[in-house]
């Protein structure tokens, strides 16, 4: 998928016979610097490890679109970890660590912009170690920012010869490189509130 249309592409300083593969070239690379499979809504499935007494996650993919599923593991408490032996020892009597248990969502808290996810306290008063979350993130829509982005990294491509090629030897199957990069830093800087950013 190609982040600018056919009709975009003079307004965003492309030439109307550009190619449709370049733009699909750009859009792969911003989809590869951004860690993504697609800057549009996508659905995603997190499993994170809590510190002990922590509530709050930090999902990857922003914005969040819609939590779906949220479930929850009572682990068996790692060194250091465990507060409570006798609560430890109950847990371990009616053989919770280890389970998934579905979390309702009625009690978990989202700030979809940031993407942190507060748990509610269970019944036990017990610390989750781990989380399973399913969601859907990403754009609905393709903001100006990513569009200006797409159109700079196909300008980068036609303005370097043989695609960032300085030169090549052909009897010892050698290539040497610019050190310049299609993604600038201008085009790092409109795409940095889309990388995807792995907390945990």
């Amino acid at each position: 998928m190609g982040y600018l249309e056919p009709g975009e592409y003079e307004a965003y300083g492309l030439t109307a016979e550009t190619p449709d593969e370049w733009v699909r070239m750009a859009s792969a690379l911003i989809e590869a610097h951004c860690q993504r499979t697609s800057l549009m809504v996508t659905g995603y499935v997190e499993r994170i490890r809590l510190v002990a007494g922590a509530r709050t996650i930090r999902l990857s993919y922003l914005p969040v679109a819609a939590v779906t599923g949220v479930r929850v593991r009572y682990g068996r408490g790692r060194r250091g970890e465990i507060e409570n032996p006798w609560l430890a020892q109950v847990a371990l009597a009616y053989g919770l660590p280890g389970s998934w248990n579905a979390l309702d969502l009625s009690q978990v808290d989202l700030d979809a912009v940031v993407g942190e996810l507060t748990l509610g306290f269970n019944l036990l008063g017990m610390d989750y170690n781990e989380v399973e979350v399913t969601y859907d993130g990403g754009l609905a829509s393709v903001p100006v920012g990513v569009k200006v982005a797409c159109a700079q990294v196909v300008k980068n491509a036609q303005a370097m010869p043989a695609l960032n090629v300085q030169k090549t030897r052909m009897d010892t199957l050698q290539m040497e490189y610019f050190s310049g990069d299609l993604l600038d830093g201008s085009v790092r800087s409109l795409l940095r509130p889309y990388v995807a950013t792995k907390v945990g």
